[in-house]
């Protein structure tokens, strides 16, 4: 029996052996678990990556104290096997519940939901419907289902009813951004007597921490990646694609590397290097200005130390309002300015509350050019400031005490 004599069992369809995982729900789970709550994990892990880190996963949880059960996700066939996963995952949820009686679901958006709903109505279990995105409307705008299919316009509609549902029925909600918040309490499901908390996507300061690099490695690394003391440096962290948008970063860029010759352009990401060079190469910025760089998590915050600048544009849409990208608030931490757009969760506002970078309002020429010349002048920023700013916005502590805080009201 736990501190608080509380079973809490968390559903996620990212699996713990991916870095979503490691980085933004284990943490929290550690942390809840520390509370005095007793974490049981039910999560769908992708063959390739269990394999390879089942092991070192498993060792942290048990350390931890917190119960996991991994299931195997399945990829194909599409739309069948989200609904075998359904099944698994339902069947798993039962026998938990059965062992443990469990006293509160705690679920992330989509397949888990359903779960977590589905445990509220047939046992009563209080259900904490964690809103990390809007979902169905991230789907389609996110260009993976496309509603003009019969059979997409069917599964849009079954998540958007069920999403409805949950925010009636559910005992406590969180969400990623205040933007998110705003939106929710204007839902007419939505009961303004439940419990909710503002929880962004938290950063590792102590990972993600300047102090910790010094000088001659940073040197060393700059002459392995043929990078001038004079050079500016403006980096890009994580994978292309998708959301982000590839071609809008390239245009600025290319309209900063005309005004400022220094300039080169670090991209820190795992895969499709290929695809970055024809990027570049299609809107005339030079190879020579390219660094690509593949990068295990220990070596990012070295890699982003060479920044005079980050950036990152993503698709400002709906469902993109409710987003957090995990990759601001490690950038803050490092210290470094961003160049990124409007229109994309709480960033716009971090940004200008603690000066902490260039916003961007539109993708046109004269916005580019806009806010090149303001890089080309020196615009100075506080590292210090920026650093409080993720200190005080995307501390990993922080989100674990709001945690608590949603967790005592709904449990008492």
């Amino acid at each position: 029996m736990t501190a608080t004599g509380k079973n809490i069992l968390f559903i996620s369809y990212d699996g713990m052996t991916d870095p979503l995982g490691q980085s933004q729900v284990i943490p929290y789970l550690q942390g809840l678990q520390q509370a005095g709550y007793q974490i049981h994990l039910l999560s769908c892990e992708k063959p390739e990556a269990y394999a390879q880190h089942k092991g070192t996963v498993r060792q942290l949880l048990e350390k931890s104290g917190i119960d996991w059960m991994p299931l195997t996700y399945t990829k194909n066939p599409p739309v069948v096997s989200t609904l075998l996963d359904v099944i698994k995952l339902r069947k798993a949820a039962k026998a938990i519940h059965r062992q443990y009686h469990i006293d509160l679901v705690h679920t992330r958006p989509g397949v888990p939901a359903l779960v977590g709903l589905w445990m509220k109505k047939k046992w009563g279990v209080k259900f904490l419907n964690d809103i990390r995105e809007f979902y169905a409307d991230s789907r389609v705008e996110g260009g993976m289902w496309n509603t003009g299919n019969p059979l997409y316009k069917i599964i849009y509609t079954f998540f958007k009813r069920k999403e409805s549902e949950a925010v009636r029925l559910n005992d406590g909600i969180v969400c990623l951004t205040h933007a998110a918040e705003t939106i929710i309490r204007t839902w007419p499901e939505f009961d303004p007597k439940t419990p909710l908390q503002v929880i962004p996507c938290s950063a590792d300061l102590d990972l993600f921490d300047p102090s910790r690099i010094g000088t001659n490695e940073r040197e060393a690394l700059q002459n392995e990646l043929g990078i001038g003391k004079e050079d500016v440096v403006i980096s890009y962290l994580g994978s292309i694609g998708g959301w982000y948008l590839v071609d809008e970063m390239m245009r600025f860029c290319k309209t900063l590397c005309d005004k400022m010759p220094s300039a080169k352009l670090l991209f820190i990401s795992p895969h499709r290097h290929d695809d970055i060079r024809q990027a570049a190469a299609r809107f005339g910025i030079d190879g020579s200005k390219l660094v690509l760089k593949k990068a295990g998590r220990k070596e990012v915050p070295r890699l982003l130390s060479l920044s005079t600048y980050s950036v990152f544009f993503i698709k400002p849409c709906y469902s993109k309002q409710s987003s957090s990208p995990t990759k601001h608030g490690e950038i803050m931490a490092m210290g470094i300015p961003l160049i990124t757009n409007s229109g994309v969760g709480d960033v716009e506002m971090i940004v200008n509350r603690y000066r902490a970078g260039i916003i961007i309002e539109r993708f046109t020429n004269e916005a580019y050019e806009q806010a090149a010349q303001q890089t080309v002048a020196g615009l100075v920023f506080d590292a210090a400031e920026i650093r409080r700013g993720a200190t005080e916005f995307y501390s990993l502590d922080r989100a674990i005490e709001k945690y608590i805080q949603i967790y005592k009201s709904i449990l008492g």
